[in-house]
């Protein structure tokens, strides 16, 4: 499929004509530009929101108030959560700029991932049969919503119970906790950022079970080592309690069991054994 990105094909699937490399060349610039632009375009708008960004977003999973804290409290009481106090700090010249820029490109990429994922998979259409491009309709939509939703999951639910765990774990009471700002930053970008690429995991099982690489009987057979490698993944990362384990684990389990009906789907009947 990769191979006929070189070749433009018309409606019936029959090749018209063939992309030189530097055809392709120009092409892939173009829809970089693009791409490029749209992120530096949001980019901006978020470094000049610097307070919001900052006071409400960034530092907002420190506080109290923070959504998911009152949202599990009104739950019930056993789960109102209180995160880890600590002092933030800089140590650098120059490090608030620099985590200011850094935190304006990532969410200047969340924002605009629609724009450049719309940008990249306009690139690789074109070498597809019509066939595959019917079977691949609306994969935009698809990879958008899996990517915010996993975004939005681990800025709310994984990020707050990781900073303040890793806040609050001490070896000794000698040891003050003082966070540096970039430290912290970099952990809530990790957080939610490998968050939203692990729910595009019911695509990625869409491709290579249409490949016939993997099947719905392998994960079948896996399923009980998948969901004890989630629980020990959800154990490390929440707080030493059995309900905030049990919020980031449910999702992550129930994100498995839908690409094992993705790959039950497509995988080629012939194969199943």
């Amino acid at each position: 499929m990769l191979a006929n990105i070189f070749k433009k094909k018309n409606t019936v699937g029959i090749v018209e004509t063939e992309m030189s490399f530097m055809e392709h060349i120009d092409s892939l610039r173009k829809h970089l530009f693009r791409a490029a632009l749209y992120i530096i375009v949001v980019m901006f708008i978020v470094f000049l929101q610097k307070s919001y960004v900052f006071d409400t977003i960034i530092l907002g999973p420190t506080k109290p108030d923070f959504f998911t804290y009152r949202f599990l409290c009104s739950l019930a009481d056993f789960m109102c959560f209180e995160p880890a106090k600590f002092e933030i700090y800089t140590r650098e010249l120059g490090e608030q700029l620099t985590v200011h820029l850094e935190v304006s490109f990532y969410l200047g990429l969340i924002v605009a991932f629609p724009l450049v994922f719309r940008e990249f998979w306009l690139f690789i259409k074109p070498g597809l049969y019509t066939k595959e491009q019917m079977v691949t309709k609306g994969i935009v939509f698809v990879c958008t919503t899996l990517f915010l939703s996993g975004v939005l999951f681990g800025y709310f639910f994984i990020a707050p119970f990781s900073i303040s765990f890793l806040a609050s774990y001490d070896v000794s009471a000698q040891v003050k906790e003082s966070v540096q700002l970039s430290s912290m930053v970099d952990i809530m970008l990790m957080f939610t950022m490998l968050t939203g690429l692990v729910f595009e995991l019911p695509v990625v099982v869409y491709f290579l079970a249409k490949l016939g690489i993997m099947g719905p009987v392998f994960m079948r057979t896996y399923r009980r080592h998948a969901i004890v490698i989630i629980t020990i993944i959800a154990a490390i990362i929440t707080p030493p309690d059995v309900v905030s384990m049990t919020i980031v684990t449910i999702p992550l389990c129930l994100l498995y069991e839908l690409s094992i009906y993705v790959a039950a789907r497509v995988y080629p009947k012939d194969e199943i054994v």
